[in-house]
């Protein structure tokens, strides 16, 4: 029972982080969007339906994002390590957009953050997204 009650309340406030990411995408800030849908990422839970609901809302302020270049200017390295989570499970997801997407920030994010945040991120077992 505990669990499904905590589940609740998680999608509860991912779906208060999805209003506020909308908001931002139409106030044309992408990269705020992008930074408030890692905050508390990955949900402390192994509730799938949880990290799904996450899943939506980062992939929705990724595909906002068009300035893959400017994009590290603006996003502190605390979210590399996650944002190159995310990547995998949208490299994972087989859209072609989604993908084209995923890589081209992957290339980016590789330059800036180096190869260790593809280790981090593939080794990390526990705070899967």
């Amino acid at each position: 029972m505990g669990e499904h009650v905590e589940a609740e309340a998680i999608i509860t406030r991912i779906e208060h982080k999805s209003r506020k990411i909308e908001s931002l995408i139409k106030q044309y800030k992408p990269i705020e969007a992008l930074k408030t849908a890692l905050e508390g990422s990955p949900p402390k839970t192994k509730d799938e339906r949880c990290k799904s609901a996450n899943w939506i809302v980062v992939h929705r302020a990724l595909m906002a994002i068009k300035a893959v270049d400017l994009m590290f200017s603006s996003l502190d390295p605390e979210y590399y390590d996650i944002l190159m989570k995310y990547l995998y499970r949208g490299l994972a997801t087989g859209d072609r957009p989604t993908c084209e997407q995923c890589l081209k920030i992957h290339e980016k994010l590789t330059q800036k953050a180096g190869l260790g945040c593809i280790l981090r991120a593939l080794s990390d077992t526990v705070n899967t997204v």
